[in-house]
């Protein structure tokens, strides 16, 4: 169900850090660290809007160089933010949407989340209405007092390293914020203020790996584990499908109806441009065919929608340890016109692989007349893929 708001802070100074380039602006194998915690989200179903939290004076820098640069479209506002962290978060609440029913609050300079993670958090704030990430920690740890005396050692069994996103029914988020603006209240996350309302918060098991980037070396670690995540497993897959054109059936193109005077012929809505996608994912894990998954024998399909068919595909690639890294598709048809319907497509396809835009490329050719195409008979695609191991 997509009714999660996101709330990210990227308002800090970064002073740890040393450079010129605040945080989460800082580029990282040729993309901003903001670009990259943005990513999960922008791709996530449940997601229905970012709301990013700058400095006052790059308000305009992250809409241009973040937002429209890279094709947020989740991204609804760009706010000024506070002093400290608590008081941007405070910030954005007043611009979430009235229709959303859970707040997630994610660091803007923790670009490690992965989506098995979140898909985690999710599920576990929709039972128990307050988690935070975390992990346990690894080292022992003393309580010193101002001196650096050590006055005591926690049971390191109890402790865990918080991380986020933390994510809080709305209302307890906005009433927790707002205590804290009229008594005084100060915490170093978000569910310490919830905590003192008296509402119980969860923790979520998280990933080590979902590192807040603060100082130098956090940056080497970063690249290593983006270098690691996709370079690894690289596999390519090719998809192609034909099918004929005929009266009496709607005309349905990468999830779109185009207006037309004839459709595609098959057993379900004979989307060519999906279809061909399909074998593509499925071709570059050695999963055998769509016709060997969904067969055309089997009532089940009768008339379904190829977007259903391509988000189950999407679900054999994931078991099978892999997820789609982009797609490039040609689809050949003598007429309609596509090129009107070329960017809905895209999103379409970006949505259900769970992309981003630029990592999809939708492309419409004829033969000049030429074959069954050409004659008008028919309409073909094609599509090349890349696919990589999970994070």
């Amino acid at each position: 169900m997509a009714d999660v708001s996101v709330l990210m802070p990227c308002a800090g100074l970064g002073k740890r850090m040393g450079g010129r380039v605040n945080k989460p602006y800082i580029e990282v194998l040729g993309r901003p660290l903001l670009a990259y915690a943005l990513d999960v989200f922008q791709r996530h179903m449940s997601v229905t809007e970012i709301i990013l939290i700058a400095r006052k004076d790059e308000v305009a820098f992250c809409r241009q160089e973040i937002v429209k640069k890279y094709g947020f479209t989740k991204v609804r506002e760009v706010v000024a933010g506070g002093e400290e962290r608590q008081d941007s978060v405070f910030l954005g609440l007043a611009h979430v949407d009235e229709k959303s029913k859970w707040i997630a609050v994610h660091d803007g300079v923790r670009p490690l989340l992965t989506e098995r993670t979140l898909d985690r958090a999710l599920e576990a704030v929709r039972e128990r209405g307050a988690v935070v990430v975390g992990v346990p920690v690894k080292d022992t740890i003393k309580e010193v007092n101002s001196n650096l005396l050590i006055r005591g050692t926690p049971d390191r069994s109890r402790l865990w390293q918080v991380q986020t996103p933390q994510i809080f029914t709305k209302n307890v988020l906005v009433q927790a914020y707002s205590r804290a603006a009229e008594l005084g209240w100060r915490g170093t996350d978000d569910a310490s203020l919830v905590e003192r309302l008296g509402i119980d918060v969860y923790m979520v098991r998280g990933d080590y790996d979902n590192i807040k980037v603060t100082t130098p070396e956090d940056l080497v670690f970063f690249e290593e584990i983006v270098k690691k995540r996709t370079g690894g497993d690289m596999r390519v897959g090719f998809g192609y499908d034909v099918h004929r054109l005929v009266e009496g059936r709607r005309l349905v193109l990468g999830g779109i109806v185009i207006p037309y005077d004839r459709g595609l012929l098959g057993h379900s809505d004979a989307d060519v441009l999906l279809h061909a996608v399909m074998d593509a994912l499925l071709g570059a894990v050695g999963l055998d065919d769509i016709g060997a998954h969904f067969p055309d024998t089997d009532p089940a399909y009768r008339g379904i929608s190829s977007m259903v068919l391509l988000q189950k595909t999407v679900e054999l690639l994931r078991n099978s340890g892999f997820e789609c890294n982009n797609v490039d598709c040609s689809i050949v048809a003598q007429q309609p016109k596509i090129a009107p319907y070329r960017e809905k497509i895209r999103l379409n396809l970006a949505q259900a692989l769970k992309l981003q835009s630029e990592q999809v490329n939708v492309k419409a050719t004829t033969t000049e007349g030429l074959g069954f195409t050409g004659q008008g008979e028919g309409i073909a695609a094609y599509a090349v893929c890349t696919i990589r191991k999970c994070n």
